[in-house]
């Protein structure tokens, strides 16, 4: 799938603001201790991916019913849904100056009853995009970190109305990040997360 940068300029794409909080001290320390054991911008990408993937675990997956969307409160509390891990990988990456935006897919959830927007990242290297799914492995769900052809957790089906949205965006969808900040648990953020996003 061809990806689409939704901002033309790519200096948005390092910044830091109150979600992809790459300037707080604990995301700082973070990418300083994976950028010290990585021996280029390749192995620190894949090694903060593979941190937030596999560290941090997703909510649903554990059970944890806190709710989490700053990048730095993701790694300080230790948990998150994909739209969180997504924020904090993010800031890994800017805090190492490589681009890195958010990207989301529509999917069917629930045995296919329901549907739910799905979020996860791209990072920028050889002048283009690549997708990678931080939301954390399962049975199931096999998402690796790769620069030659997507290992996502899920690819969507177009014949069930599953999609792609190619946008890469600089910051999150106001619609995800809305109910993100007022969410008070996790189960009210599974009720109240959009199932669809107008771009």
């Amino acid at each position: 799938m061809q990806l689409i940068q939704q901002n033309p300029d790519l200096s948005a794409y390092l910044a830091a603001d109150d979600v992809i909080d790459h300037h707080h001290p604990l995301v700082r320390e973070t990418a300083a201790r994976l950028a010290k054991e990585s021996v280029d911008s390749y192995a620190y990408a894949r090694a903060a991916y593979e941190y937030v993937r596999d560290a941090i675990p997703h909510s649903a997956d554990s059970g944890d019913p806190r709710v989490t969307w700053r990048a730095s409160d993701v790694l300080e509390k230790g948990t998150g849904i994909c739209h969180a891990k997504a924020h904090a990988l993010t800031a890994l990456l800017r805090a190492e100056d490589i681009p890195a935006g958010l990207c989301y897919q529509r999917l069917t959830h629930d045995a296919g009853t329901g549907w739910c927007v799905h979020g996860l990242i791209a990072v920028r290297f050889h002048g283009a995009w690549h997708r990678q799914d931080c939301r954390g492995n399962k049975p199931g769900v096999d998402a690796q970190f790769s620069l030659e052809g997507e290992l996502l957790a899920w690819v969507p089906d177009p014949r069930s109305g599953e999609e792609d949205y190619p946008a890469v965006f600089d910051a999150p969808h106001p619609a995800v990040l809305d109910v993100l900040r007022a969410a008070p648990d996790r189960p009210y953020l599974w009720e109240n997360l959009p199932d669809s996003l107008t771009l």
